[in-house]
């Protein structure tokens, strides 16, 4: 397999802009041999499907792997308002639990209820997280975290980010078949197991 997995050609390929660090919401170490950035939508499906399946990827790679530090996946926000009203508010959740240790929990509680991302919803995520209510909806109201949401949307937009989802696999955007074979291989090249 060649690097064609990234792009048609290598005219075609997309770099990301800002590249991972400390202050983005990660599972795993950044010093790993291929590091994940999607850029997704809490409202959109597909950005839930495609973090099930880095999920499923993980799971394949550590059972199979004897390397710790193999994969890092970074989330950033990328909401999409015009399309999905409630995106921005999910990213903005999302972010309030994160404060309270909460993010990826509350992620995946949203992208299970994608349709279903009101205020009552939102409030029932965070009790049910055991979240401290009060302050989560004093964070959403007050737009605490909307600099850090502008800042992910920017910095996608800079790395050609139109809509979602959006993947990069070592800085390269990915643009072939968001399906388990096709991205686990690509994985797998990324990190030069092949």
């Amino acid at each position: 397999m060649s690097q064609d997995i990234f792009a048609e050609s290598a005219g075609d390929r997309q770099l990301l802009a800002v590249s991972p660090s400390e202050r983005d919401h990660r599972q795993g170490s950044l010093d790993a041999r291929v590091v994940l950035v999607e850029y997704g939508d809490y409202q959109c499906p597909q950005s839930g499907e495609l973090y099930a399946l880095i999920q499923a990827i993980q799971v394949q790679l550590n059972r199979n792997l004897n390397e710790k530090n193999y994969l890092c996946f970074v989330f950033r926000h990328f909401p999409q308002p015009q399309l999905n009203p409630q995106s921005q508010k999910a990213a903005a959740a999302a972010e309030a639990a994160g404060a309270q240790g909460q993010f990826w929990q509350m992620s995946e509680i949203l992208w299970e209820h994608h349709q279903d991302l009101g205020d009552g919803y939102l409030v029932e995520y965070a009790a049910n997280l055991g979240l401290n209510v009060t302050q989560f909806l004093r964070d959403i109201a007050g737009e605490v975290y909307g600099d850090r949401i502008r800042q992910d949307i920017e910095s996608g937009r800079r790395s050609g980010v139109t809509r979602t989802p959006a993947l990069f696999i070592n800085s390269i955007r990915y643009q072939n078949a968001l399906e388990f074979g096709p991205l686990l291989n690509a994985v797998i090249e990324s990190g030069g197991l092949v």
